[in-house]
């Protein structure tokens, strides 16, 4: 066990593997993915995830191919898309759960979890590629060698884009009340030392990560903000 004195890293990865239908399908189609958490039934990966765009005929077409790929055995829909009505002309806005089953094989999450990369946050999947959020118990070599262990079992590109210290406790701002997309927004914009002075990340780095426009990045944190402290 960890000693209460000493404090794990979290580390955000940026992920490529062989053979996946969440990199396949976001590198084709408009819109990206958050996965919620993966779990082997019946001898499948079967994960929990919002599919997210500017539109509903965005976020339909997106379903349609992840249903349609090679890689999927089956897709369900756990809602109906929906935007809610503060964001409703904010990229992102529109979004559908939905529960996909496919290959185990295919799956990074176990080659990861196995070595200590316990998620943090949704996996965030846009544009071909995939980010994980994670919290680690070890030193960043450690990181290293573990990272190129990941990248060894799963043929994976696998690059490391932030390391911070994983401080405990989220501060005195209470997030309840914002939507899931200003969440996202916000609390990345604090981890990353968005609201730090001077800056440590750039509203255009963190509109990359998300897999937004910047504009709508600022939109959200404008929302965000209006909602925290008004």
């Amino acid at each position: 066990m960890t000693p209460p004195d000493e404090i794990g890293l979290r580390v955000t990865l940026d992920i490529w593997h062989p053979d996946c239908w969440t990199l396949q399908v976001t590198e084709r189609a408009p819109g990206g993915l958050l996965g919620h958490g993966v779990h082997t039934i019946e001898g499948l990966a079967t994960g929990r995830f919002t599919a997210y765009g500017d539109s509903a005929e965005t976020v339909d077409a997106l379903v349609d191919a992840i249903g349609d790929s090679p890689l999927t055995d089956s897709v369900w829909e756990t809602e109906h898309p929906h935007a809610s009505d503060a964001d409703a002309t904010a990229f992102g806005s529109a979004t559908r759960g939905i529960v996909v089953r496919y290959d185990l094989k295919n799956s990074i999450n176990d080659a990861l979890v196995s070595r200590g990369f316990i998620p943090d946050e949704p996996v965030r999947m846009h544009g071909g590629r995939e980010y994980w959020t994670v919290i680690v118990d070890a030193t960043r070599e450690e990181v290293d060698e573990r990272v190129a262990a990941v990248e060894e079992e799963m043929d994976a590109d696998v690059r490391v884009r932030h390391v911070a210290t994983a401080e405990t406790g989220a501060g005195i701002l209470r997030t309840d009340d914002l939507s899931e997309r200003q969440r996202e927004a916000f609390e990345l914009a604090r981890r990353r030392g968005y609201y730090e002075w001077p800056r440590e990340v750039t509203a255009a780095d963190l509109a990359e990560e998300l897999g937004v426009s910047k504009a709508t990045l600022l939109e959200h944190l404008r929302k965000a903000e209006a909602k925290l402290l008004g």
